[in-house]
């Protein structure tokens, strides 16, 4: 898989760093050569002896190493590896790389180096949502850093949100896409996500509880994959994942027309929540509250937007695949959509009310 690669891993000083130990193990299963590289921060969450051990190769942690500068160590070190992963990627070593600062062996390195570079987020979730750092992940991706992650959920520091770094196994897909093994490289796949929102008026809305988690999550896997995506996306809560194709939509009339624009495809993943109907002539204005009595509301049929791309002739995708979300009879109710719909397979998850799953942050599938 990734056999005769090179990578230089640098880890950053994180409580994450400890899962840097089983990527180098993984990266190595694959075939790669390892080569670490530990901060004076790093060290303090993961020995040195356990980093050199896992790798099989020398460890590297001084810039001002007499041995190794004598041949000016951090200009090979940089230059001789296929890739650069730094993992994880602190708030500071992200800063760092931003404004071109090399103040230590880590970040001259990183500024030295001519070779491709991979981060892996990870940080409390406030840091990541800073300013200052969204600044610094715009200017890395600018200058064309590959971003892996940071992934959604608890934190060592008792908090919830982004800034978990992304797990080795996510990680070792990515390097693996990354140098073109991915088992999807060569395939483009469309994917739909999150909800739609049809108006009633300027302000109010009709709209269901999909958070996009799951069509975000299946897009991320594709793309690690080795998988060109495109993601169309309604208003989600869950933030579209990186390195595919965005396009956001509010409305299933505006999903219907970029899943149009985006075809032809390979495959086609049918993961969003969309409205079955909407107001038949929505207001200008806001309807306001009157002694007439309640406001009478007609309503319209959504396209089919699965129905339709199942029943295509020419120009179909070999696998197109839909999703049940019942609340009853889940198996019973996603196999008679899957014959009505049309499509090749069909996920169901039982969204009944005491699983917490539409909306929530956990997911299964029946």
């Amino acid at each position: 898989m990734l056999a005769g690669k090179h990578i230089l891993l640098i880890i950053g000083g994180g409580i994450a760093a400890f899962k840097s130990l089983d990527l180098i193990r993984r990266l190595r299963e694959g075939g790669a050569t390892v080569t670490p590289v530990l901060t004076r921060a790093g060290e303090e969450f993961v020995t040195p002896l356990s980093v050199s051990a896992l790798a099989g190769q020398k460890l590297y942690r001084d810039l001002f190493d007499l041995g190794d500068e004598a041949e000016m160590g951090h200009i090979q070190l940089s230059r001789v590896a296929d890739l650069v992963v730094v993992a994880p990627a602190t708030a500071d070593l992200m800063a760092k790389m931003a404004g071109g600062l090399a103040n230590d062996l880590a970040s001259t390195l990183l500024l030295a180096t001519d070779k491709p570079v991979m981060i892996v987020p990870a940080m409390n979730v406030r840091m990541w949502n800073h300013a200052a750092t969204q600044r610094n992940l715009d200017t890395l991706r600018g200058d064309g850093v590959a971003v892996i992650g940071p992934n959604e959920g608890d934190m060592a520091c008792r908090e919830y949100g982004p800034g978990r770094m992304a797990e080795p196994l996510e990680i070792v897909a990515a390097v693996d896409a990354h140098f073109g093994n991915g088992r999807l490289k060569g395939k483009r796949i469309l994917v739909t996500s999150g909800p739609t929102h049809e108006p009633i008026d300027p302000v109010r809305y009709i709209a269901n509880r999909s958070s996009g988690a799951q069509g975000t999550a299946i897009a991320s896997a594709l793309r690690d994959l080795g998988a060109d995506v495109v993601f169309v996306t309604g208003p989600a809560e869950v933030a579209p994942p990186m390195g595919v194709e965005v396009v956001r939509v509010q409305t299933a009339v505006q999903m219907q027309q970029a899943v149009e624009a985006a075809l032809p495809v390979d495959v086609g993943v049918f993961a969003a929540a969309v409205a079955d109907w909407r107001v038949t002539s929505a207001s200008d204005r806001k309807l306001k509250k009157t002694q007439d009595g309640l406001p009478v509301l007609g309503f319209t049929e959504n396209p089919d937007i699965l129905k339709t791309v199942s029943h295509m002739g020419a120009g179909r995708p070999k696998l197109v695949v839909g999703f049940a979300a019942e609340t009853n009879d889940v198996v019973a109710n996603a196999t008679a959509k899957r014959l009505r719909k049309g499509c090749d397979w069909i996920v169901a998850n039982d969204v009944s009310p005491g699983t917490g799953i539409m909306g929530g942050a956990e997911n299964a599938v029946v």
